[in-house]
């Protein structure tokens, strides 16, 4: 099993950038789709990005287009987001989840079965 730790949360003003990061304990990552999701207040997990370990294409949820960015590092076995011009809107706990579900369906939540603790980001003034 792959087992998701998220770090790097944190506050960061709007327009900020900020980077998470999900190492996991394992070699095999290649083997494993690794998604990243939020859960604001009062609102449903969503799917934020996601790599598909068949083809190690990456997908977005359209509200992150152009401003996050997920990749892999096999040396250190971690996933990472990076997320810039950051808006009040992307406040949240994110977590990292690892599955064996490929192409567009690794933005959506309840095909993973193991998921990271969570790291709040919140972006303030």
């Amino acid at each position: 099993q792959l087992q998701p730790v998220e770090s790097g949360g944190g506050l960061v003003q709007p327009g900020g950038s900020l980077q998470l990061a999900c190492p996991n304990s394992v070699t095999t990552l290649s083997d494993w789709t690794v998604g990243w999701f939020r859960q604001a207040p009062g609102k449903e997990r969503e799917g934020i990005s996601c790599i598909s370990a068949d083809d190690g294409n990456t997908y977005y949820t359209e509200s992150v287009k152009g401003r996050f960015t997920a990749v892999r590092d096999f040396a250190d076995h971690t996933v990472s987001l990076q997320m810039k011009s950051l808006k009040p809107e992307d406040t949240g706990v994110y977590y990292c989840a690892s599955g064996l579900m490929y192409g567009a369906d690794c933005l959506i939540p309840r095909y993973y079965d193991d998921w990271g603790q969570g790291t709040q980001v919140t972006v303030s003034e």
